[in-house]
């Protein structure tokens, strides 16, 4: 509060006329009754700048571009924080499911998408997505090819197959006839590659946007089978969401060319 000078002189007392009076205090109260206004709000940009959480669930692969969309989400939204949950797209659909606050979920395959059922509200796809081997710097195994994972000596993870990435490589190892037998199957894309990058793992099969975003930790190596499942990733607000329009707003920027040039930065294909 602003405190007014003292001032040191003495001042005699006037007669304050009674219409004055009346005047300052029909003035007072008008000035309250449009203040209450806004405070219940009447004044959008009152309600704009309210402080917004938003939680928003996305599969694992999704990562490093969803936390760069988020970045540029807040910065053009003040008083939103957005709070990314990652992980496989069938335990973030079983957790929505169960009661977890949700108001965005992003899935890596249109199944999981389906799984989430009245819960998605008008899902749109936004990305496209394939595998990729992975391998350590060194290439221990010498792999090369996708018939080179079914070797008896080579110590293969890939995703469980209720993941899309796992599911996406059963697919792919079936069309092309390969029979894989991996010594683990994770719940998560991103759980594969660290077993890779740590040496804990031969090869790994995850997604090409994964590879890339590891940089120098892993090599990577395309092989012409992977062209038979492509994922398709879609995007929704979730019913019950207590920021629809907020959710709807995030949801339009990854949609929009901003959220879609970070994407295709990062490797993803168009929907």
């Amino acid at each position: 509060m602003t405190r007014l000078p003292h001032s040191t002189a003495v001042r005699h007392p006037r007669r304050v006329r009674p219409w004055l009076v009346v005047a300052a205090v029909s003035a007072l109260l008008v000035g309250a009754g449009c203040g209450s206004s806004n405070a219940d709000g009447g004044d959008d940009g009152a309600t704009d700048a309210r402080e917004v959480t938003l939680t928003v669930h996305a599969a694992a692969s999704l990562t490093s571009t969803f936390t760069e969309i988020a970045e540029k989400f807040e910065s053009e939204n003040p008083g939103v924080t957005v709070t990314l949950n990652f992980g496989g797209s069938s335990d973030l659909v079983a957790q929505i499911q169960s009661g977890v606050p949700a108001d965005v979920f992003a899935s890596a395959d249109l199944k999981n998408m389906d799984k989430l059922g009245e819960l998605a509200v008008a899902p749109e796809d936004f990305a496209t997505n394939t595998l990729e081997i992975v391998v350590p710097p060194d290439n221990p195994a010498d792999i090369s090819s996708l018939a080179d994972l079914a070797g008896s000596d080579v110590r293969l993870v890939i995703c469980a197959v209720e993941v899309p990435c796992g599911n996406a490589t059963a697919q792919v190892a079936e069309a092309a006839g390969v029979t894989l037998s991996p010594v683990s199957q994770e719940q998560s894309v991103t759980d594969v590659l660290g077993k890779v990058a740590s040496g804990e793992a031969d090869a790994g099969l995850v997604y090409v946007t994964d590879v890339k975003a590891a940089g120098d930790d892993v090599e990577g190596i395309t092989f012409p089978e992977s062209g038979s499942v492509v994922n398709t990733y879609p995007i929704t607000v979730v019913e019950g969401s207590e920021h629809e329009k907020v959710a709807q707003q995030f949801v339009e920027l990854v949609l929009a060319k901003l959220g879609q040039q970070i994407l295709a930065d990062a490797g993803f294909g168009k929907p």
